[in-house]
């Protein structure tokens, strides 16, 4: 269960350091609460048609309000010149150049002439931002038109007319009517049949609004203008019936309103990801996954094919490991993209004509996007030591452009993070990352925490991580482990637990755990577990599998998939993996022995979990925690009111921490 200016502003963005200078620096000390929420997230790099400049997002906290904001910034390609250009409480995203490069647009949803999210632009010299469009409906991506004469928008109708804001009690509440296999999904609801995204062209002189190809209602996404701008590529899924498949295809259009599209691949999987036209507009880079049965297991690979069609080509066949986000070089004989490797993430270069694999970045650690234009490169890049901030990535060497976080991080006693590997009872080799106090002395036994990573298509890897810190201030030793069904290793590591949940992952955990006691790191009478979605899942298993560890805490997991078929959104795993119910109950049985089997549970378990999670609702954690207090196991539950699956409000995140600390050390640090 898979469980991101003005020369005023100018002058005071140069004054900025200097009064900064001029404070005195505080003592360094680990890593605290109060820190987590100063940290700025650096995000969506997006270099400028000409070169010059870098436009990028920072997140930030504000504590009174209780949410994040995010506002736009950019960076000289020196790095000598950072400035802001969106200010106030409500958020901009999805930064984009315009072709000749003298404005910025992005997505706010802040007061205008139209309600809801709407593209605004401004001038990068300076100046009010202003709205570009004003349409109807959820308007969730959009891009510039290469003469600059249209954007290309995606939207999701609305079938509702816009009404004047009604008094308390004007109106009743309408039945939600459903008749779609996949109906649900976290953060977006409840699905309905005739809610589909669709790609539309909006022409800026005029206003109008048109839709771009005469397909029926499907959703599509993805969208890319050919450099030429005479064509659209896209992704879409025109199955019968699209909730019942994972395959996704590859389409091309004309860049008219009301064109014929033209599908490109017929992969009987996943043919999406990030595409790319080539600079001569002949061919597309895209992601060409794994067969549709390893949905939740699924390795991409890099893949071209020519935009009037013939045979794709898939470049990375070799490589056995997951790429992402491809970008053509601008002789178009090679190809950029990330690669997930090992608990890293680097950029590499594949040769378009024989497909060799070339790594440009070997220091350890993690790219999370880059975006490049008139032979510049930028990359959001982070370490275990470093949060993540934008470089410029040249001749395989990375240039720091952003220093965001630069004056927290100098404040900070972190924890060093070094590697760990394992051999396993079954002959597998697993790796990890093992975090140590700030303080630790070697040779020192330690408390330390089992923290499991989601996913499980994903992977611990070497980047800034703040809760790794976090606990490791508070003096545990924090091991994150990548068992098998992780990302980063081959594909058939990841698809080795397919249909076998809470098998090998529980042995990989516990061999590494082994490993960091054998090490004289661990404190084998003082080890805890937990995590979050798939980490959650892992939790339960691994409490049923061993009484070793002293405390557990359990994040929006589930001991009982069974109690969960058709509750959350992953229908189409169960069936294609697992089985049916009725078809297969003993599947269910056997995956459900955390639930079936909870009277071999004695770990005092802390459940947790938001009550709008849609992708592994509380229902599950509600199940275990009821099991493990009619066994008069030390239990808790916790609640968070208008969470999803992935919390966004400050004061809860900060809550959910705090619980944390409390639970751990009540068990693993109790006082004398």
């Amino acid at each position: 269960m898979i469980r991101k200016v003005s020369l005023a502003l100018a002058a005071i963005a140069a004054i900025t350091p200097v009064l900064s200078a001029q404070t005195p620096a505080a003592s360094p000390h680990s890593m605290m609460l109060d820190d987590l929420f100063k940290l700025q997230d650096v995000g969506a790099p997006v270099v400028s048609p000409h070169g010059n400049w870098v436009a990028y997002t920072v997140n930030t906290t504000d504590v009174a309000a209780d949410k994040r904001v995010t506002h736009l910034w950019m960076t000289n390609w020196q790095g000598t010149e950072d400035i802001e250009l969106t200010y106030g409480d409500e958020s901009a995203s999805a930064p984009r150049w315009s072709p000749d490069g003298k404005y910025i647009s992005f997505l706010s949803g802040r007061k205008g002439a139209a309600k809801g999210t709407q593209v605004w632009v401004l001038d990068r010299r300076g100046g009010e931002a202003r709205q570009l469009t004003d349409v109807k409906g959820e308007l969730s991506a959009y891009e510039w038109s290469p003469d600059s004469k249209q954007l290309l928008l995606a939207i999701k109708p609305s079938d509702e007319p816009e009404k004047p804001e009604k008094k308390e009690g004007e109106e009743k509440p309408k039945p939600i009517v459903l008749d779609r296999y996949h109906f649900k999904q976290d953060v977006v609801g409840y699905l309905r049949d005739n809610e589909h995204t669709q790609l539309y062209l909006y022409d800026l002189a005029t206003h109008k609004l048109e839709k771009l190809t005469t397909d029926p209602a499907f959703d599509e996404g993805r969208a890319v203008w050919s450099p030429d701008g005479r064509r659209i590529a896209y992704v879409s899924n025109h199955d019968a019936d699209p909730d019942r498949t994972t395959n996704t295809d590859v389409f091309v259009v004309d860049a008219k309103a009301g064109s014929t599209a033209r599908k490109l691949t017929t992969f009987d999987g996943p043919d999406a990801g990030k595409l790319a036209w080539s600079p001569d507009s002949t061919q597309v880079a895209y992601l060409q996954g794994s067969e549709p049965k390893y949905e939740e297991y699924n390795q991409f690979k890099l893949a071209v094919v020519g935009a009037d069609g013939g045979e794709p080509r898939v470049l990375t066949t070799k490589l056995d490991r997951a790429v992402s986000q491809p970008e053509w070089s601008a002789d178009g004989k090679s190809i950029v993209v990330l690669v997930e490797d090992d608990r890293s993430q680097y950029p590499a270069s594949v040769n378009v004509a024989d497909g060799t694999v070339r790594r440009l970045v070997k220091t350890p650690g993690v790219v999370l996007t880059h975006d490049a234009a008139a032979g510049h490169a930028a990359a959001l890049w982070s370490t275990d030591e470093t949060a993540p901030e934008i470089f410029a990535l040249e001749d395989g060497k990375l240039r720091k452009l952003t220093s965001h976080n630069d004056a927290l991080l100098a404040q900070l006693k972190l924890g060093k993070t070094q590697d760990l590997s394992a051999k396993t009872k079954d002959g597998n080799e697993v790796h990890a990352v093992l975090t140590l106090p700030p303080t630790y002395a070697a040779g020192s036994k330690v408390p330390m925490l089992l923290r499991i990573h989601g996913g499980p298509d994903a992977q611990d890897a070497h980047m800034f991580n703040p809760e790794r810190q976090l606990f490791a201030a508070r003096g545990y030793a924090v091991l994150n482990v990548n068992y098998r069904g992780s990302a980063g290793r081959s594909a058939s590591y990841q698809q080795a637990i397919f249909a076998d949940w809470g098998d090998k992952e529980v042995i990989d955990l516990l061999a590494a755990v082994d490993e960091a006691v054998k090490e004289g790191i661990a404190d084998p009478d003082r080890l805890g577990v937990g995590g979050w979605s798939y980490g959650g899942i892992l939790t339960d298993y691994t409490i049923a599998s061993t009484t070793r560890f002293k405390a557990a805490i359990s994040g929006a997991g589930t001991g009982n998939p069974l109690s969960l078929y058709g509750v959350d959104q992953y229908v189409f795993q169960y069936d294609n993996e697992v089985g049916s119910p009725w078809k297969n109950p003993q599947a269910y049985l056997k995956l459900g022995y955390p639930l079936f089997h909870a009277d071999r549970i004695k770990t005092p378990t802390l459940f947790m979990g938001g009550d709008r999670d849609f992708n592994v609702p509380v229902v599950a954690g509600e199940q275990m925690y009821e099991a493990l207090r009619s066994l008069n196991v030390p239990t808790e539950l916790i609640v968070y009111p208008g969470q999803f699956h992935g919390f966004t409000r400050p004061s809860f995140i900060r809550d959910r921490y705090q619980r944390y600390f409390n639970w751990y050390d009540k068990y693993l640090m109790p006082k004398p």
